[in-house]
């Protein structure tokens, strides 16, 4: 069974993941993409969402909340690629997905397990 503080620690990462790609996409839509740049206003919103979301995980760092956190942002970042952009992820994408959600697991593992 996963621990409570596990499954309330990806539920922040995985709002958080969110509101950064959310926030960084309408950067990306102004800059690139040559949309209005009223987008930057709930562009800056969901980043500083995704900032205060973070100090929500309960850990005794904020390096070690980001460090776990980059697993839950790569998978989240791919699933925007697919589900929002409609490009489907190759083999490269979803062997990286894997690799660095393995790394949030154990650091995740450890840190709730009492290691």
């Amino acid at each position: 069974m996963i621990p409570a503080k596990v499954l309330l620690a990806l539920f922040y990462f995985s709002l958080a993941a969110v509101l950064e790609i959310a926030g960084s996409y309408a950067v990306w839509m102004v800059f690139r993409l040559g949309k209005s740049q009223l987008w930057l206003i709930p562009g800056t919103v969901a980043l500083l969402a995704f900032a205060f979301i973070l100090t929500k995980v309960d850990v005794n760092a904020a390096g070690r909340a980001y460090a776990a956190y980059g697993g839950i942002y790569v998978t989240a970042s791919i699933f925007w690629l697919w589900r929002i952009e409609g490009r489907l992820p190759d083999i490269w994408d979803i062997s990286g997905v894997l690799l660095v959600l393995a790394g949030t697991l154990v650091m995740l593992a450890g840190r709730y397990a009492g290691g």
